[in-house]
């Protein structure tokens, strides 16, 4: 901005006589100008609490807390699959991952939608056209339908490839089958390799398609597979390594997608408080922060998890989640010596970037994590199960909202 203000009689002086700066047009420059350089729009927000010494440690001590809280979400269920108390098919597991969905849904609804409300129906900005149409909800719904379609895309992306490889193990399994007259997805011991097992559930759920039946087996499900498999186990298997690769598929796009929109807003909230100088805005945003970051990185986790990324593909999302929002705040907290906040262009990015976060977040709690979880077959097998998740989800929900009372 100083840049610009050294800058101005030089224009003036180059092209003054054009008739650019003719006393009409010369007024619109000069007030746009000081409204991009001005400070004293919101200036008493600014002046609130203002203590930089203050700010500067407590801007370290949210960068350590959110990156631990980040990097503790995320590790848990990808360390914890190889445990039985925090497996992924486990039920714990589901209760915590509706618990972490209430949160992100929470996120959208009551935080993001709400800042980018307060940004682009800021009085710093024009009337027009930022006050005569919802900008929030509409750049929010656009968010969303480009997430479907997202989704929809990269669905049918892994479901081309994925078909392309199973062609060519169909080919192998096809021809190992007839020379040594094995069966597919059956071992020598008489047990069966995981995809056997998903084309036995999945005969299992043909045989019992209606009511309280279609439940019936599913605790005592290894010993069906031990005592059924010789019978029909190669008749259905293709259809059913088709069901488990759709599944696989699906949980590699959420993942992805997830990642997408939750580092999308990381960095929004990272700058927001990195450029705040108001030790009495920092101190609650620290705290929500961090048990945001937690619970976030918990639901992402669970989702990468649950793909099967390889070890070093997990690292890297782990990783990249873990330091977006820290790395928001030390951006912020190097350009806040010169940052206005209140500047027309800073409150338009932060809103819309606000709402299309938004707008995935909502999209992906709604359909990726709780309409998924919620609408199984295991959910409604289990009443005890649904009630604990219910219960975990409007927690959640709850807990997150209820924080905006301080951040």
């Amino acid at each position: 901005m100083i840049f610009i203000e050294d800058l101005w009689p030089l224009l003036q002086q180059v092209v003054g006589k054009s008739g650019l700066f003719s006393s009409e047009n010369s007024s619109y420059f000069q007030n746009f100008r000081e409204t991009m350089t001005n400070s004293s729009c919101g200036g008493d927000e600014l002046e609130m609490c203002r203590d930089e010494p203050a700010a500067l440690v407590l801007k370290f001590v949210a960068i350590a807390s959110i990156l631990l809280a980040g990097m503790a979400g995320i590790a848990i269920p990808l360390v914890g699959k190889h445990r039985r108390f925090l497996r992924t098919d486990g039920n714990l597991f589901v209760a915590a991952k509706a618990f972490a969905a209430g949160v992100i849904l929470a996120t959208g609804f009551v935080h993001m939608l709400q800042d980018a409300t307060e940004a682009l129906n800021h009085p710093c900005l024009p009337s027009f056209p930022w006050s005569k149409f919802p900008f929030t909800g509409f750049f929010a719904m656009m968010a969303a339908l480009f997430t479907l379609l997202l989704d929809f895309v990269g669905t049918q992306y892994y479901e081309r490839k994925q078909g392309l490889d199973s062609a060519s193990e169909e080919e192998t399994r096809v021809g190992s089958s007839e020379a040594g007259g094995k069966v597919f997805g059956v071992e020598e011991s008489g047990g069966m390799h995981i995809v056997g097992m998903h084309a036995h559930a999945a005969h299992h759920r043909h045989n019992h398609p209606h009511g309280n039946d279609a439940c019936h087996g599913i605790g005592t499900f290894k010993e069906q597979v031990q005592v059924q498999v010789q019978g029909h186990a190669h008749a259905h298997s293709h259809s059913h390594i088709e069901d488990g690769e759709e599944t696989d598929v699906r949980h590699v796009v959420v993942s992805q997608v997830l990642e997408l929109g939750i580092v999308s807003h990381s960095v929004i909230i990272g700058l927001s408080l990195g450029v705040s100088q108001s030790p009495c805005t920092i101190r609650p945003l620290i705290a929500a922060l961090s048990f945001h970051q937690f619970f976030e990185g918990f639901a992402l986790g669970g989702c990468i998890s649950q793909a099967q990324f390889k070890a070093s593909s997990a690292t890297i999302m782990a990783c990249f989640f873990a330091l977006t929002t820290p790395l928001g705040v030390g951006i912020g907290t190097a350009i806040s010596s010169g940052y206005n906040p209140y500047s027309p262009a800073a409150l338009v990015t932060e809103g819309i970037l606000d709402s299309l976060s938004a707008g995935i977040l909502v999209y992906m709690a709604l359909v990726d994590l709780i309409a998924a979880d919620f609408l199984s077959k295991r959910m409604s097998c289990n009443f005890k199960l649904q009630i604990v998740s219910y219960c975990m989800l409007f927690l959640g929900a709850g807990l997150m909202s209820s924080l905006a009372i301080w951040a």
